[in-house]
């Protein structure tokens, strides 16, 4: 059987500053997945948050972007962001950039990150979120998955997927896309995504065309033109019997990577894998970092969550965050904690360089 799993984020008002979602907000989301579920929208679901950002996770027969899912998520972060509104919760509706509701979230500022699937005899998948970061966070841990045998062992010795994977690439600021076929055409594809503020795996599939993975790669500020918060992306992967095990899945979060985001959405930093219970990033804002929630779909239900970086052997990962940020910390506003000038150019600080831009003059030869 076909079934769609959806992940649809926004930031709709956090308590500190930039912390945690509310206890009450995240009620509400609730209530109103709950009522679609009644009503037979949905399948089923699961409401939580990684630091500032409400995540739906949702079931359903309907297909991608199916304007009855789509519709369902942006009414719940609309009753979300009232209550917020009136706590005087901090980016209350933050995310919600347009007013009308025009068929789909895309290019209304919340994240999606969905595929249509049909069911195998067992469907494990595993859900991320991202708090303090961009799209980009899942360049590297995708490459890791799907294209690098030292991650993934499968890939040398498992005969369903030594045959590799293709993976769709955007280019976020032209909008345009391209598809590359791993391995083959391995480093054309670390030609691109190494340049991350650019370049952004979408997808991830089998040779044989069945989706392996997807990630939300909505970019905020080239949707409102201006700094408005950071992305904080969500991913989908499918894991075991054809695809990477999910122990192979997780193994790529091992490694804290540098990620832009952090404070000000203006800094770089380690991607700290965490559970659900320490997702509340406030040293500088941060570090970022990245939940991982595993499920198992059963004729269109979500079955779970386990809390898949809870367990301690990724202690030594935190840890190594934990140091990595001391280390940038101590960079202050220089690069390259500082982000370069072409990734802070929808961030604050040009307008404070801007002040400043009269008061130059030649250099004299």
């Amino acid at each position: 059987m076909k079934t769609t799993i959806s992940v649809i984020k926004a930031d709709v008002g956090s308590i500190p500053g930039h912390v945690k979602v509310p206890d009450e907000l995240l009620e509400i989301a609730k209530k109103s997945m709950q009522e679609a579920k009644e009503k037979g929208t949905i399948k089923s679901y699961h409401v939580t948050n990684c630091g500032d950002d409400l995540e739906l996770i949702m079931s359903h027969d309907k297909g991608e972007d199916s304007p009855a899912i789509h519709g369902l998520a942006w009414e719940t972060f609309k009753k979300v962001a009232a209550l917020a509104k009136k706590r005087k919760y901090y980016g209350a509706g933050q995310d919600l950039l347009v007013e009308a509701f025009s068929g789909n979230v895309r290019g209304m500022g919340p994240g999606v990150a969905e595929f249509e699937i049909e069911e195998r005899p067992s469907e494990p998948i595993i859900v991320f979120m991202c708090d303090k970061t961009s799209p980009s966070a899942f360049n590297l841990p995708f490459y890791k998955i799907f294209a690098d045998p030292f991650n993934t062992a499968g890939l040398v010795i498992d005969s369903k997927i030594h045959d590799g994977f293709r993976f769709e690439v955007h280019d976020v600021k032209e909008g345009e896309r391209i598809f590359l076929n791993c391995p083959e055409e391995l480093y054309d594809l670390l030609s691109l995504i190494g340049l991350s503020s650019r370049y952004v795996i979408k997808r991830v599939f089998r040779r044989d065309g069945a989706v392996a993975a997807v990630a939300s790669t909505e970019r905020l500020s080239l949707i409102a033109g201006k700094y408005v918060g950071k992305d904080d992306p969500v991913a989908i992967a499918r894991a075991q019997s054809g695809f990477p095990a999910v122990g192979e899945i997780l193994e790529a979060f091992s490694f804290p990577q540098l990620v832009p985001g952090w404070m000000r959405g203006s800094h770089r930093g380690p991607l700290m894998p965490v559970s659900h219970e320490v997702a509340r990033p406030t040293r500088f804002d941060g570090p970022p970092r990245v939940m991982a929630l595993g499920f198992q779909v059963c004729e269109g239900e979500l079955l779970g969550p386990v809390d898949l970086f809870g367990d301690l052997s990724f202690d030594l990962a935190r840890k190594r965050a934990i140091e990595v940020s001391e280390y940038m910390r101590r960079h202050g506003p220089f690069e390259p904690h500082l982000l370069s000038p072409e990734e802070l150019e929808y961030t604050t600080l040009p307008d404070v360089i801007k002040k400043l831009k009269n008061r130059f003059e030649p250099i004299k030869k």
